[in-house]
């Protein structure tokens, strides 16, 4: 299963067009759905307007070989490694979402343009990348949703309470569980249940793609940007007008100690 190309056989019955043109119309939705939550929540016009505000306000100028290292510096640690997370669970939680989700996406792109077209099966490496990555965000946001998030490790309120901002996580969960039942019974040749799985799998694609205005998907994309400008910040000196560490006030001069509660 892991290696054959579920579009392949999907192409018996759906031509390669018409998974060409669905393909198409999801990113279509998701370049919509960004740019129209850039300007209904004005990310954009709040993002430059603090660039150019830290660029006045900043104690020395930063060169451009300086934010071309920045930014090379935020892709590394911000982007590719979520060095930001300082719980370790949350964080391979989040690396296992990530590159899964890629390797799902690129995969599913590259076997329904290519693979579906020219009948390859099993002979390319992007079906068994395409379930390992499905395999990947099941693991990481199952993990997530039962043991990491706040609300349930911290809070106790329960696994199974929803609320809007959880779109993005339940359908990105859901699209790649589908997906991957889709595959295990399209392999067996269950033409009826892999029917079903098949339908799951798409109606929670759509709302994955299409509900990027109403998501946290569109956040993918701010957070390098604001990772990058507060990188900047600091390198200009803007981030030393803020108030300092409430764990280190001594280091600043402060001349309070602070101290763990008793009941610690």
């Amino acid at each position: 299963m892991l290696t054959t190309n579920p579009f392949h056989d999907l192409a018996l019955s759906i031509s390669p067009g018409a998974m060409q043109t669905y393909v198409i119309i999801m990113a279509l939705l998701v370049i919509g759905g960004t740019i129209f939550d850039v300007i209904h929540k004005k990310s954009a016009k709040y993002f430059f307007e603090n660039m150019e505000r830290a660029k006045n306000n900043g104690a020395r100028p930063v060169s451009g070989g300086q934010k071309a290292s920045i930014a090379i510096k935020t892709v590394a640690e911000d982007v590719l490694t979520s060095a930001e997370f300082c719980n370790s669970k949350r964080r391979i939680a989040h690396l296992l979402t990530m590159y899964g989700f890629v390797l799902f996406v690129v995969g599913t792109v590259v076997m329904v343009f290519s693979s579906a077209n020219s009948g390859i099966g099993s002979a390319s490496v992007w079906p068994l990348l395409w379930h390992l990555g499905a395999l990947a965000v099941c693991v990481g946001g199952y993990w997530f949703w039962f043991f990491i998030r706040v609300d349930v490790a911290a809070e106790g309120n329960s696994p199974f309470r929803l609320i809007k901002a959880d779109l993005f996580v339940l359908s990105l969960i859901a699209t790649t569980t589908f997906a991957l039942i889709w595959s295990v019974f399209q392999s067996a040749g269950s033409t009826g249940l892999a029917t079903l799985f098949f339908v799951l799998f798409i109606m929670a694609a759509t709302v994955l793609f299409g509900g990027v205005p109403w998501s946290k998907f569109a956040h993918m994309f701010f957070k390098p940007a604001a990772a990058f400008e507060k990188r900047v910040s600091v390198a200009d000196g803007t981030m030393n007008n803020l108030p300092p560490p409430a764990d280190a006030p001594e280091k600043f001069g402060l001349g309070i100690k602070r101290e763990l509660p008793k009941h610690y």
